[in-house]
């Protein structure tokens, strides 16, 4: 009797337990709706690069003898920025050169010979024809030559310089960026998705990690008309102002502004569930009430109907809160 009593005590105690874990009021934080402004904007990132400028390239396979030094100086168009080793191809164009002095002498003979009745016109012919052809060789590796001296390509600031004296450069190997330091642009990669929603002069904010907590003004410039069809992305040009902080090659976050409404409704994010919030009432209770929404952002949301200003409103939403549970406000989200 006296186990059957125990048990029963316990089972009690266990199930008065549970009623008190089930029933305790469960802790929150609260957010009050307010009006604010809300954007709905389209992200995207970007590099901020100049408006004109160009990258300058080896055609030749060569070793670098000499360099302009001249990172950061202005230059004009055809200014020398590199010289290449060409010994070889130098060697290349005398080897040339002798070979068309060779044939120019055999077709001088073969002229003679045919005066005199002893070469026919058939090897006179041949021997034209190789006079053409190596003649056309000394052609293009003289042309080749030009290869071994890189110059720049428009007139403008040399922005960076990769190549040092004793590196070989391979064909296609960037070795310097020259172009005009203003005006500067960003060049931002959006989805395709989100383009529809793009126009020119919309205003866009933009987010450097060097100027951290700092909005930085740009306007939609170009739109490019045809889309990676591997990265299902369009090419947007932004336009920068002329006293931008921002610096070439530096990757910033872009923010394009579709859409902005003043001195609307707004509540946190997570305050906001499936299309409700949680009010907290007077008696201390939470009432899930239906919301409609606008434009939703990652940290606020729009609310153009269902609760007043001023209404507090549990935020964030904790997992297993339904309608009318009791709740303990801990402080603000």
């Amino acid at each position: 009797m006296r186990k059957l009593l125990l048990l029963a005590a316990l089972a009690t105690a266990l199930a008065l337990g549970v009623w008190w874990w089930l029933q305790r009021p469960l802790p929150v934080t609260t957010a009050v709706i307010a009006r604010g402004s809300a954007a709905e904007v389209i992200y995207a990132t970007g590099l901020v690069e100049p408006d004109r400028w160009a990258e300058v390239t080896s055609l030749a396979r060569a070793r670098i003898v000499d360099t302009c030094r001249c990172e950061g100086r202005f230059v004009e168009l055809g200014a020398v920025l590199f010289r290449l080793d060409d010994s070889a191809a130098m060697a290349h164009v005398a080897e040339l050169e002798a070979q068309l002095d060779l044939a120019r002498k055999d077709l001088q003979r073969a002229s003679d010979l045919q005066r005199r009745g002893i070469a026919t016109e058939e090897r006179v012919d041949q021997a034209t024809a190789a006079v053409s052809q190596h003649s056309a060789a000394v052609t293009r590796a003289r042309s080749e030559l030009r290869d071994y001296v890189i110059v720049a390509p428009m007139a403008g600031q040399v922005l960076r310089l990769d190549g040092e004296i004793g590196e070989v450069v391979t064909p296609g190997e960037p070795l310097a960026w020259v172009g005009q330091p203003q005006p500067l642009l960003v060049n931002a990669s959006v989805n395709e998705e989100d383009i529809p929603r793009v126009a020119l002069g919309q205003r866009a904010l933009l987010k450097a990690d060097a100027f951290p907590g700092r909005p930085l003004d740009a306007t939609v410039h170009a739109i490019t008309p045809m889309g990676d069809p591997e990265l299902k992305t369009y090419r947007v040009r932004l336009a920068l102002p002329d006293d931008t902080p921002l610096f070439i090659g530096m990757s910033v976050e872009v923010n394009i502004l579709v859409r902005t409404v003043e001195a609307t409704l707004l509540a946190p994010a997570p305050a906001v569930v499936e299309g409700a919030v949680f009010v907290l009432g007077p008696d201390g209770r939470a009432r899930r009430q239906p919301v409609a929404t606008g434009i939703v952002g990652a940290e606020a949301v729009e609310i153009t109907g269902g609760v007043e200003a001023g209404a507090t409103v549990v935020s964030p939403v904790p997992a297993g809160l339904g309608d009318g549970a009791r709740i303990a406000v801990r402080g603000p989200g």
